[in-house]
């Protein structure tokens, strides 16, 4: 509370100020009453009009909207419509004073333009739409900070078990015992796809089990960038487990950056060292089912993941263990045991159960909202306080 509540008077401060609202009426004119003022929630240079027409006069053929710059001559506009009762004027310049008035025009001729009114376009610190869900995270960044400090305090965060990763060190043991590599496909995306990330996090432990129980490690790669980091992250794993001397740089390779060629190019490995564990971790497309079926008719045990919706159904019919969506991600966090990643997570997981209550009470509200009217209130409430717009 001690840091929602300054939250809400700053908030409140910078939604108070305003650009300035003028409106005049004109009782001779089409339009009888123009209001300006600074349009809300936008980055500045807009202002919003409104504006009222005579019920009993005439229509014009069409209006247009007259704007002048602190005593400047009147320019038009644009043109509006007679049945227009609302237009926005953008990019302009914040802090100049601008001036409007509307011109009927009938039969080629301009009408009694309409009163004038005048408005100051400013930039909004904060968006008063979203103030709810500005709230509502600054309450979860407070959750997760508090699981990393209970984290760093030795406290057991539980974590629920994922098998793909439980299985890692049993992977590795077969291939050690059967004398053959181990396989590790980082995917076909570069060093700039979160998903490519997750793989080189989970590539270290990898390689730290590999290195302890002397099995060769082969990463071919389909970027370059990927394979400099690929190997830099090999390399670090090897000497924190004291086995320097078994780092093999020319293990992990480059191949191509074409999508096939790299698949057929992991595939002739997959058939001439026949590794005894795949792992494929990373962004995956067309190719997964073919690197998958492969590393099947060669015996291997395979653990695959990503966070591809269109290819976890091709890992899963043919992959022994799938790291499915998001547990990629957490799979550092897993790995490791290191405390800010564990607080981190559990806190990310306590905001994914109130969203999750959120939308399961707003859709019952809204329900029965139909026929009981404080349930209807309750949903709008619930729609207002995680508005995004």
């Amino acid at each position: 509370m001690l840091f929602v509540l300054p939250l809400l008077v700053f908030a409140g401060v910078l939604f108070a100020q305003s650009g300035g609202v003028t409106s005049e009426e004109n009782s001779g004119s089409f339009v009888q009453s123009l209001t300006a003022e600074d349009a809300r929630n936008d980055a500045g240079g807009g202002i919003d009009l409104t504006w009222t027409v005579a019920a009993d006069a005439a229509l014009p053929d069409s209006m247009v909207l007259e704007r002048s710059c602190e005593g400047e001559d009147w320019a038009p506009v644009c043109t509006l419509a007679p049945i227009d009762s609302r237009k926005t004027d953008g990019e302009l310049e914040n802090g100049q004073e601008y001036s409007y008035r509307i011109v009927p025009w009938t039969d080629g001729t301009a009408g009694q333009p309409s009163a004038l009114a005048a408005a100051v376009p400013i930039k909004q610190w904060i968006n008063s739409g979203r103030i709810g869900m500005l709230i509502i995270l600054t309450i979860i960044s407070l959750v997760i900070f508090y699981y990393i400090e209970q984290g760093k305090r030795g406290k057991d965060l539980y974590i629920r078990r994922i098998a793909g990763l439980t299985a890692v060190e049993d992977a590795v043991g077969r291939a050690t015992e059967m004398g053959r590599p181990v396989l590790y496909i980082p995917g076909i995306m570069d060093m700039d796809d979160i998903q490519t990330i997750a793989s080189m996090v989970i590539l270290g432990r990898v390689a730290m089990k590999t290195a302890e129980y002397g099995s060769p490690l082969l990463v071919p790669t389909c970027r370059s960038v990927v394979m400099s980091v690929a190997q830099e992250i090999v390399k670090e794993s090897y000497l924190q487990v004291g086995r320097p001397d078994a780092y093999q740089r020319e293990s992990i390779n480059y191949i191509t950056d074409d999508q096939f060629g790299y698949a057929a190019g992991v595939d002739g490995i997959m058939v001439r060292q026949k590794p005894a564990a795949i792992f494929m971790l990373g962004t995956f497309y067309a190719e997964s089912l073919i690197l998958a079926e492969t590393g099947r008719s060669v015996g291997a045990i395979q653990i695959a993941g990503t966070a591809m919706p269109s290819q976890i159904p091709f890992f899963i019919a043919a992959c022994d263990y799938t790291l499915i969506g998001e547990e990629l991600f957490a799979a550092s966090a897993y790995l490791s045991k290191e405390p800010k990643l564990l607080g981190s997570l559990r806190g990310q997981d306590a905001a994914k159960l109130f969203f999750m209550v959120v939308i399961v009470l707003g859709v019952l509200t809204a329900t029965l909202g139909e026929a009981w009217a404080p349930a209807a209130k309750v949903a709008e409430f619930l729609k207002t306080i995680t508005s995004v717009e």
